[in-house]
């Protein structure tokens, strides 16, 4: 009994984490000058955006939580659960399937937004980077308003191994104002979904509501941040694995996006993305980026660019990480405990903390995880 209460006792302090149902709710000023904003935002020159964005954000470095710049709250509070289910019988070691296919340490995906019609027309320039440095990519695109999106130019991506996911439906802001306006523009994106053969969604701006999640027709979304000093939107879902509301896999984005790096930040190098995505791999988890072809058209930042995926292409080949598409990773997440490319592993503790052995697909031997 008192191990069935701890168990709901845990998964309800980590569902609450996921669902950000710890952070306060926008008061009506502040939602008022988010639709003032939006409203003048296509008169605004790029550096009145920017110089708003950082006085909006300016508080960023005294949120005590999530913790920055990589928050595993929920991975640490599942290594406690596994260590007290391990005491409480005994066993030396939990069996469980293996979170990646193939042992893989863990995962990486590449994610574009395309914000702008000059994003859209430099799509093609930066598959060419991505295909050089061999990674996949998935390209989030805006049905409406934005920019004209024909069926060559979706066929185009897809004809280069890209995938197709839907961003928004036009890209105002507004899509989770309300519950009116959300049913009203959720209609549409559906709609858009099914037209475009999309599985994927990501919100603009990262604005999100995961209890409206059941109304998506989509497989997976791409929505919520690790941790969201720099949003809009504060808060952080606290981990770096994907998981479920409802129906919809969660792909959290777990690195800071590009336009927070260059003009929030205002740095000038990928040490802080290197950082992250050694603490993602730490706990074996996703490393997931979000790179807007808009904004790489700058070459300072297109050299950067180019710099991270220099890095990832080492990292993955050197720690064995799965360099996959979105999609992929929804399809593992769904089918892995009947999967051929399953592992089964176990976890024990060590020196009082978690450690993983994993077995091989094809043969009944293990490997020790660092952890």
């Amino acid at each position: 009994m008192l191990a069935e209460t701890t168990n709901e006792l845990f998964a309800n302090i980590i569902d609450h984490l996921r669902y950000e149902r710890y952070v306060k709710k926008e008061s009506i000023v502040s939602t008022a000058l988010r639709d003032v904003y939006y409203v003048l935002r296509p008169l605004m020159p790029a550096g009145i955006r920017k110089h708003l964005h950082r006085i909006h954000l300016n508080d960023w470095q005294r949120i005590p939580f999530p913790a920055w710049p990589v928050d595993t709250t929920v991975e640490t509070l599942s290594e406690q659960l596994m260590m007290l289910e391990l005491l409480r019988t005994g066993m030396r070691r939990m069996p469980f399937t293996w979170f990646w296919p193939d042992r893989y340490s863990g995962c990486v995906i590449l994610t574009h937004d395309v914000e702008t019609k000059a994003g859209r027309d430099f799509s093609a320039k930066l598959i060419d980077i991505d295909e050089a440095y061999g990674m996949k990519s998935s390209f989030q695109i805006v049905p409406e308003e934005r920019y004209e999106v024909t069926p060559a130019f979706l066929d185009s991506l897809r004809a280069r191994g890209r995938e197709v996911n839907i961003h928004g439906l036009n890209h105002d802001g507004k899509l989770f104002r309300n519950r009116k306006t959300f049913l009203h523009q959720v209609k549409s994106i559906n709609r858009y979904a099914k037209q475009f053969d999309a599985s994927g969604f990501r919100s603009p701006v990262l604005y999100r509501n995961l209890e409206w999640y059941t109304e998506f027709d989509f497989s997976y979304d791409m929505s919520v941040p690790n941790v969201a000093h720099l949003d809009p939107q504060r808060g952080g879902c606290c981990t770096v694995m994907p998981y479920f509301v409802g129906h919809v896999l969660e792909l959290p984005l777990t690195t800071t996006q590009d336009w927070s790096l260059f003009n929030v930040l205002q740095q000038n190098s990928i040490e802080l993305w290197k950082q992250q995505i050694d603490m993602v791999l730490e706990k074996h988890g996703l490393v997931s980026f979000n790179i807007h072809p808009d904004y790489m058209i700058d070459h300072r930042h297109r050299r950067l660019y180019e710099e991270l995926l220099e890095h990832l292409r080492n990292v993955c080949g050197d720690r064995n990480v799965w360099i996959a598409l979105p999609g992929e990773v929804d399809r593992w997440w769904r089918e892995q405990d009947s999967s051929e490319r399953a592992c089964l592993a176990y976890a024990s503790v060590e020196d009082g903390k978690i450690v993983y052995e994993v077995g091989d697909t094809r043969k009944n031997e293990c490997v020790l995880v660092e952890q």
